[in-house]
């Protein structure tokens, strides 16, 4: 079977690089090509567009760079047009991808979408798009089938695959991380600037403003080796150290984070480190997003047990006073232990899942069935 898989972030990498191990272990013939990044291309297949190509965070990043979007979109159609694949699967990054499935909703293909968008959170209207489009929905968060039920559609549930990235992953000891990262022999905040040029410089100056406040601990960023190293320089006042690709292993090591929201927010959660959650985007994305999104919280631990447990420090509120105040409460206070069994509320609630082992399977007898 030949398969095109289009994903227009990290997080969209990491899931599909698996989905990608996973199709192949299930069609041993299968024909990929797709839009990722780095993991993907590991897992085998055929880069077309790297998402650090088209990865703009906000609505106002999204209208200054329309034009470039727009002309990657006819490009991806041309592109799908000429391969004729078997299946189109699209992941997440709904801006994009709702584009390419009404087109692809007219060719001779099954068009799969795995990681539904968020649109019990904004853009609900989109239900009606994706009822016209989408063959198979494949979604990860418990609510969700429920969501789709209250519009008539029959989706399959199968976990959610961070579970299983992260119960498989094999976790180095915290004096093990230190010596390998030639760290301090000190407790670690770790810093999660996030995975875009645009957020990663704003992020972490504020992350970094609490540096003064919190001495005997060692500020340690979690860093992209694809992200140029300047985008890591910040305005720190000392040596804060950058770890490059090994985010799980520092969060495990760390007592605490601060974690731009996220797809991060929920690694954090998984792997048990309190974490404040910290935002801030441009006046107008921030207004816009304000007036459309409906969710009462914006970490996706917070959402998923529909309570308020992990601090969330969006726009005006994201400033130093509150970052010390919220860091010493977690770092000091029985608020560390409320988030910690919290935690394990999510983890009872997502499981290990093997998220990605069902999804490659409904695909491939998906088609399977179409061909018999």
């Amino acid at each position: 079977m030949k398969y095109y898989i289009i994903a227009g972030e990290a997080s969209g990498d990491l899931h599909g690089s698996n989905l990608i191990r996973s199709l192949r272990s299930k069609d041993p013939n299968a024909e990929i090509r797709f839009w990722g990044g780095d993991k993907m291309k590991e897992a085998g297949g055929d880069l077309v567009e790297h998402y650090k190509n088209i990865a703009f965070m906000g609505f106002a990043e999204v209208v200054k760079h329309l034009p470039l979007i727009l002309r990657k979109i006819k490009f991806c159609k041309k592109d799908i047009q000429q391969y004729k694949p078997d299946a189109v699967i699209l992941i997440d990054y709904p801006g994009f991808n709702l584009r390419i499935a009404e087109f692809v909703a007219e060719l001779d293909c099954k068009l799969i979408y795995y990681i539904s968008p968020q649109i019990w959170a904004w853009k609900e209207s989109r239900i009606h798009k994706i009822k016209k489009t989408i063959d198979k929905m494949i979604v990860i968060l418990p609510f969700e089938k429920e969501f789709y039920a209250k519009w008539g559609m029959d989706v399959d549930y199968v976990g959610h695959p961070l579970s299983d990235v992260i119960h498989k992953h094999h976790f180095k000891s915290k004096h093990s991380f230190i010596g390998d990262h030639q760290l301090e022999e000190k407790p670690i905040i770790a810093l999660l600037p996030g995975s875009r040029k645009q957020e990663i410089s704003k992020m972490l100056k504020h992350m970094l403003s609490i540096e003064d406040n919190f001495k005997d601990y060692q500020l340690v960023i979690a860093g992209l080796k694809e992200i140029p190293q300047e985008y890591y320089k910040g305005t720190s006042k000392r040596n804060v150290s950058v770890i490059y690709d090994d985010t799980y292993n520092l969060l495990r090591s760390s007592e605490a984070a601060l974690v731009t929201s996220g797809t991060a927010t929920l690694e954090t959660a998984l792997i048990g480190t309190p974490q404040i959650v910290c935002y801030k985007g441009s006046f107008l994305s921030y207004w816009i997003g304000r007036m459309l999104v409906k969710v009462k919280y914006i970490a996706m631990p917070n959402l998923i047990l529909d309570k308020n447990f992990i601090p969330e420090l969006i726009q005006s509120d994201l400033n130093k006073m509150n970052l010390k105040k919220e860091l010493e409460s977690i770092l000091y206070t029985n608020k560390r232990n409320e988030i910690l069994d919290a935690y394990s509320e999510i983890n009872r609630a997502l499981g290990e899942t093997s998220a990605s082992e069902k999804t490659g399977s409904i695909i491939v007898d998906l088609l399977t069935s179409e061909k018999t």
